[in-house]
């Protein structure tokens, strides 16, 4: 809880401090709010603490709590004078992404379902105004509107499931519908099926999983790019850690049962995302449709569900996620420079910046899962 709180009360300081004008306070009080949850996530290890039945911080919690922060922290900075030709006035833009933040550690640490949803929620809002930063720009706008709809939308699926299997088990309680599982097994509510696919393809929606993808290229290159990056990176891990604690434990019991439209989902998305990525001429867009392929990687593990797949995700999660923030820093400074995101812009970049360019191949080398990489060693 006090991640939470610290993460709050940094976006509430942050917004204050641009009504003063402290615009060169901006960056340091953030990243120290950021450091300081980063000390709660590290002082909570192995506390395992429940909060009124509503969220539980265990080490599953934690860990995914501090690949958000870090991750976050590094995209801040990446922020340095990157919205001062937008606007005078930043605060709000950090003030935004911080409370997203705050709803996605709620998404990661849920053990009722109604928190998943108030989590939920408190992102996404954040994020369609963020998607929708620059009023004058018609890409951005078009972004903001395209994913709010489709938000809206995934969400009415999340939320009519979880009102299915509430109306099955009585409950909102992961470990409560859990025991409904195990000690109903072979007379389950006929609600509850319905239920448990209406929330996948909710979650699916949220993750951009394939066919649940098209809103992902159009939201990712209209958005600017630091907040395409954000969205990409972090929101998207969070919605992989949503996904895993509800399938890996809530609904183990039946995972014959969601196993094969799983299997369907992860071959479409690996599929589609990769071959479509090979014909992109825009770095940007080309970075969306490789979020789309990571996020079957990711629900690969559920697949051969093990003691481990909290483990593996989390690896894979932490090297997907920082390799593409330096993908997405290096894009930033190249169109910084050329005015332009096209694959054409990176031409000559080892000549001009050797340093820039190996940082920018060795991160994609991680992304593909070259040997010898993070990548690599999340997908093993």
């Amino acid at each position: 809880m006090n991640i939470i709180i610290t993460i709050t009360v940094t976006a509430l300081v942050v917004l204050y401090a641009g009504l003063f004008k402290a615009k060169k306070a901006l960056l340091p009080i953030t990243l120290l709010g950021l450091l300081t949850a980063l000390g709660f996530v590290a002082a909570s290890w192995n506390t395992d603490q429940v909060y009124y039945g509503m969220m539980q911080m265990d080490n599953f919690a934690l860990a995914f709590s501090g690949i958000t922060i870090l991750g976050t922290l590094f995209i801040f900075l990446l922020t340095q004078d990157y919205f001062a030709k937008d606007s005078e006035n930043i605060a709000e833009y950090f003030t935004l992404i911080l409370f997203s933040l705050a709803g996605i550690v709620i998404m990661v640490s849920y053990k009722n379902m109604s928190m998943l949803f108030i989590g939920l929620e408190i992102m996404s809002v954040c994020l369609y105004i963020l998607a929708g930063i620059r009023k004058g720009d018609f890409g951005s706008n078009e972004a903001s509107l395209k994913y709010f709809l489709m938000g809206a939308f995934s969400t009415g699926f999340l939320l009519f499931g979880i009102t299915l299997i509430y109306g099955a088990t009585g409950s909102f309680d992961l470990d409560i519908i859990n025991q409904y599982l195990i000690g109903n097994y072979q007379q389950l509510s006929p609600l509850f099926y319905p239920g448990l696919i209406l929330m996948m393809i909710g979650l699916s929606f949220k993750i951009g999983a394939v066919p649940f993808h098209f809103w992902v290229p159009d939201v990712y290159e209209g958005s600017p790019t630091l907040i395409m990056s954000y969205m990409s990176t972090v929101v998207k891990t969070a919605g992989f850690a949503a996904f895993l604690r509800l399938f890996s434990d809530t609904f183990a019991p039946l995972h014959d049962f969601w196993l094969p439209p799983l299997m369907v989902i992860v071959c479409l998305t690996l599929l589609i995302g990769n071959v479509t990525a090979l014909f992109q001429k825009n770095f940007k867009r080309m970075l969306a449709y490789s979020s789309v392929s990571h996020a079957g990687y990711l629900l690969f593990s559920l697949i051969a569900l093990t003691a481990n797949s909290a483990n593996n995700v989390l690896v894979y999660a932490a090297a997907y996620t920082f390799a593409s923030i330096i993908a997405f820093g290096v894009l930033i400074m190249v169109k910084r420079t050329t005015g332009s995101d096209h694959f054409d812009s990176f031409n000559g970049l080892a000549r001009k910046n050797p340093f820039i360019a190996f940082v920018l191949t060795v991160a994609m080398l991680s992304l593909a899962g070259i040997p010898l990489t993070a990548g690599f060693i999340g997908k093993y």
